[in-house]
């Protein structure tokens, strides 16, 4: 693995590295991002923060939100398994973003980067509505990654207003007990008749093996994990470098209650 970029900034150290053809987004020592341009799917938190999309109908997912770009692995594999129109990723650290366009490729005219305190920007927003909100805040406590915050009601309510009623949230979480702490959180803000109660409340988990995270998909539409699978075939028939990797996730439907 040889480091290709590094910088201090105060007392945050970052560094990029490449291993073989990956290229690795590591800061304070955690590793935050990977992307590779022949294995855009490789068994990382990322790819949990892509599959959800894959749920909804075909050709739907035109305008993506990301808060928290990171490196920005995961806008790359909406870029190039997607027909995205817009995706606008907002992330604090103007360091990350500069890593992202010169070190991850994100110089796409569709992809627009903001640097911005994403939980500010949230409240704050007047635009037109996405179809995918992935809300990816994570900042580093200890040499691990940890949550920027809880996800409360009041959380959930201001990220719902920002999808279109078919549209789907995806947020991580540091592990399972995390996703289901939030649970009463997520029925408290979809029981609000004022902010506009789902139709179908359909929610799944995700994870790997190989990491703590769990990520929470919140759609709006019922959808079964054999669509999701279907759908990731016929990626991995145009990607099969992908294919190993790609179907080691775990998925499981929460249930309402």
């Amino acid at each position: 693995m040889a480091v290709i970029w590094e910088a201090h900034r105060g007392d945050d150290h970052y560094q990029v590295r490449t291993a073989g053809r990956s290229v690795r987004l590591y800061k304070n020592q955690v590793f935050h991002s990977q992307w590779n341009e022949s294995r855009p799917l490789s068994s990382g938190v990322w790819d949990l923060l892509f599959l959800p999309s894959l749920f909804m109908p075909e050709n739907s997912v035109k305008r993506v939100l990301v808060l928290g770009v990171g490196g920005g692995a995961v806008i790359r594999q909406y870029t190039t398994f997607l027909p995205i129109e817009h995706i606008t990723g907002v992330e604090l650290d103007a360091l990350h973003l500069h890593i992202a366009r010169e070190h991850f490729g994100l110089r796409q005219p569709e992809v627009e980067l903001i640097e911005a305190n994403a939980i500010e920007w949230v409240k704050s927003y007047k635009g037109a509505k996405f179809d995918v909100v992935i809300e990816d805040l994570f900042t580093e406590k200890n040499g691990e990654p940890v949550r920027v915050m809880g996800a409360s009601a009041t959380w959930f309510r201001q990220l719902r207003k920002l999808l279109h009623p078919a549209g789907t949230l995806i947020i991580n979480f540091e592990d399972s007990a995390q996703l289901r702490a939030s649970n009463q959180a997520y029925l408290e803000a979809i029981s609000d008749q004022h902010e506009g109660a789902l139709a179908v409340d359909s929610r799944y988990a995700l994870s790997l093996p190989t990491y703590g995270n769990c990520v929470g998909a919140f759609l709006s539409v019922d959808a079964e994990p054999k669509l999701l699978r279907k759908k990731l075939d016929t990626i991995l028939t145009e990607y099969p470098a992908c294919r190993n990797s790609a179907q080691k996730f775990r998925i499981r439907k929460i249930h309402a209650k």
